[in-house]
């Protein structure tokens, strides 16, 4: 720990394992003032506030549509629009559930679930994953990994499928044989699933000059909303082929591996996207980018 001597002001690095509980006390070796450092006190742990839900999704409107629903239900709702800003309302509220987008901005929905339930104060947080699928009829199946997540549902399926969600994962199982409240199966009901199709030919070229591109960086209403869109498609592909990405970008084979997938993200965004805004920047290629040097970070 780091003990500030109050006369020198001189930094004191302390180890630990030398402390008393009682307190021990050590001499500047500055000032040669004698120093009682003490372990701190530990916070006591808040128990979390059962009617508070946090909404977190970068779409303000989706967050204020989720939020209408559930207040409806009685919930006290806090919203929030970015990974960073959230964590810090989980832990300055409480809340018992929170609702995330899996492309939120600054840190990623699955990358803030596993955050929580790292921190005492919230490791009995429930977690539900909104999955923005950009092609439903291709990717009605369970995700091949929920990524500490309790549940997820998909963004289409919010007015549906949300408040029974909520209530499912707020409950224990009826019996013991029971699967857990809010587990994929859950989730997803009866719904048919089929297979994603297999990658074929070549993928989409990486940018000839990597760009450069962060959520931190400032940008207009319109570009925000395509980088937004490129984050989802490729947050999607990653939720629902967890390791065959990860094993992709071990092998630097991402856009051989994930050519079919990456052409029809390509697609949707340049349907979605007006050509003026895509003449302002790759946001697309960039996200991709962003996307697999943060995960090779990851990774290792």
């Amino acid at each position: 720990m780091i003990v500030i001597c109050p006369k020198c002001k001189i930094k004191l690095k302390v180890d630990d394992a030398k402390i008393a509980p009682q307190g021990t006390r050590f001499k500047c070796p500055k000032c040669s003032i004698t120093l009682l450092v003490k372990k701190p006190v530990p916070a006591a742990k808040k128990d979390l506030d059962k009617t508070t839900i946090l909404v977190a999704h970068a779409d303000p409107a989706t967050a204020e549509s989720i939020q209408s629903i559930l207040t409806s239900e009685g919930y006290r709702v806090v919203l929030s629009h970015d990974g960073i800003d959230a964590m810090a309302k989980a832990l300055r509220d409480c809340p018992y559930l929170a609702i995330i987008d899996v492309a939120l901005p600054k840190i990623f929905g699955f990358e803030l679930c596993k955050r929580f339930k790292t921190r005492t104060e919230l490791e009995d947080i429930k977690c539900i994953l909104l999955t923005s699928v950009y092609d439903k009829t291709k990717y009605r199946r369970e995700p091949s990994s929920l990524h500490d997540a309790d549940a997820y549902i998909e963004e289409h399926s919010i007015t549906e499928d949300l408040v029974g969600t909520v209530n499912r994962i707020s409950s224990p199982p009826k019996e013991a044989g029971d699967k857990p409240a809010g587990s994929v199966s859950d989730s997803v009901g009866n719904r048919q699933t089929t297979a994603t199709d297999e990658p074929v030919s070549s993928p989409v070229p990486p940018s000839a000059e990597k760009p450069v591109f962060s959520d931190e960086q400032p940008v207009d209403e319109a570009s925000e909303k395509a980088l937004r869109l490129a984050r989802t498609i490729l947050n999607d592909i990653y939720l629902y082929n967890t390791e065959r990405v990860n094993n992709a970008i071990k092998t630097d084979s991402f856009h051989t591996e994930f050519a079919s997938e990456l052409r029809e993200g390509l697609r949707l965004y340049e349907t979605r996207i007006p050509d003026e805004v895509r003449s302002q920047g790759d946001f697309f290629n960039a996200a991709i980018d962003t996307f697999l040097s943060t995960k090779k970070k990851q990774i290792g």
